[in-house]
């Protein structure tokens, strides 16, 4: 029932010791920094629910990403301002999440790639004709699209690793690509915040994420970056230099999507796109560096190996 390459379950195992590390210096501060333990304690689910899936056959994973998709579209719809008239093409817009999350499953890389930014961009707009709303057009109709290519299309790549043939990385596969790219955009992540909360003091762009400091980014990067170079050869089939290129791609795109996300928020001025992982907001502020680092890592992936 369970298969998982040796590699991918060390690595697993590797991030878990991080993770106890990490909660046995959160439980002593659980009062006091109570969202940090809170955060600490939604990693844990995150890391068990993914772990045992890509463990499963490899249509749980891809069908636990179209659920993902799901989740983040659903919240992106509940943020933005809707007509009564798009409520029919938004279940248009829905009914394109499975379908999309099939094409992967089957590994149909040409509809895949596609599909939504080809017939469902020109779907859409026809629906809304249908419904004989002018007013507001052009904003619902690029709205919803955005909404889909951010949540759905983009989130897809790193589900189509798992579809990818194993022949291009014997060592670890499908799983192994996907771990490696999971790992670097949150160890991105990680590594940016701590470094922002050590040294930040100048901001890279204040008035969309004033959080973010120059020194917060490159110490998301030289970590990032050194990640990579260190996992790669567990991982992927990647050679020391193309990882350490990877890496510091992954970190700036990595970056560019929490603040594209922030752009929006800010934009409807909300601090968090939802409340359901506890410490982190909402799916969206989860998977937002994702939503950039997966295209790009599974074209450069596909470009150089498949």
């Amino acid at each position: 029932m369970f298969d998982l390459a040796p590699n991918v379950a060390i690595a697993l195992a590797a991030i878990m010791v991080l993770l106890f590390i990490a909660t046995a210096v959160a439980w002593p501060q659980r009062h006091k920094k109570h969202e940090l333990w809170l955060r600490t304690r939604t990693w844990w689910v995150i890391i068990l629910l993914l772990g045992v899936s890509i463990a499963l056959p490899s249509w749980v994973p891809i069908a636990l990403f179209g659920l993902i998709s799901f989740l983040a579209f659903k919240e992106f719809v509940t943020l933005i301002p809707t007509r009564r008239a798009d409520h029919r093409v938004l279940l248009w817009a829905y009914l394109s999440i499975p379908l999309q999350y099939y094409w992967v499953s089957i590994g149909w890389y040409g509809m895949f790639i596609i599909f939504i930014p080809v017939y469902i961009f020109l779907a859409l707009p026809l629906r809304m004709v249908l419904a004989g709303e002018t007013q507001g057009f052009i904003k619902a109709a690029g709205t919803v699209h955005w909404g889909l290519m951010i949540a759905v299309f983009s989130l897809s790549h790193a589900a189509f690793l798992l579809a990818l043939p194993n022949e291009g990385n014997p060592i670890a596969g499908g799983d192994g690509l996907l771990l490696y790219l999971l790992l670097l955009t949150e160890i991105n992540d990680v590594g940016q915040y701590c470094s922002g909360k050590l040294l930040g003091k100048h901001k890279v762009v204040p008035k969309v994420s004033p959080n973010k400091t120059v020194e917060g980014l490159v110490g998301g990067v030289i970590i990032t970056t050194l990640v990579a170079m260190l996992a790669a050869p567990y991982l992927t089939p990647l050679s020391w230099y193309e990882a350490g290129a990877i890496g510091f791609v992954l970190a700036l795109a990595g970056f560019a999507g929490d603040v594209t996300i922030s752009a929006v928020k800010r934009d409807l001025k909300l601090k968090d796109s939802g409340s359901l992982l506890p410490g982190h907001g909402g799916v969206l502020d989860r998977v937002d560096s994702l939503t950039f680092t997966a295209p790009l890592f599974f074209h450069i992936i596909y470009f150089l190996y498949y």
